[in-house]
């Protein structure tokens, strides 16, 4: 079996759509990639550590941070 990983980041206009756009942006991704014979398998979240920064000579030092990164997985039968 065949996997594909991709991230996704919704896009909206907090003024004017809801979390239904982001529905749609997703349906979107998904329909894209079964045209191409990927089966969707789930959303999944990944947490991520960013390293600090330690800047120049110290200035503008930037501590770590954890984030999180939401990815779609595809699967293919080869």
């Amino acid at each position: 079996m065949e996997y594909k990983v991709i991230p996704f980041v919704p896009s909206i206009n907090r003024n004017k759509e809801n979390s239904t756009e982001v529905a749609l942006q997703l349906e979107d991704i998904i329909k894209h990639h079964s045209n191409q014979g990927w089966c969707y398998v789930r959303l999944e979240s990944v947490e991520t550590f960013i390293q600090p920064d330690a800047g120049c000579f110290g200035l503008g030092a930037k501590p770590g941070y954890t984030t999180s990164r939401q990815m779609i997985v595809f699967s293919k039968t080869k």
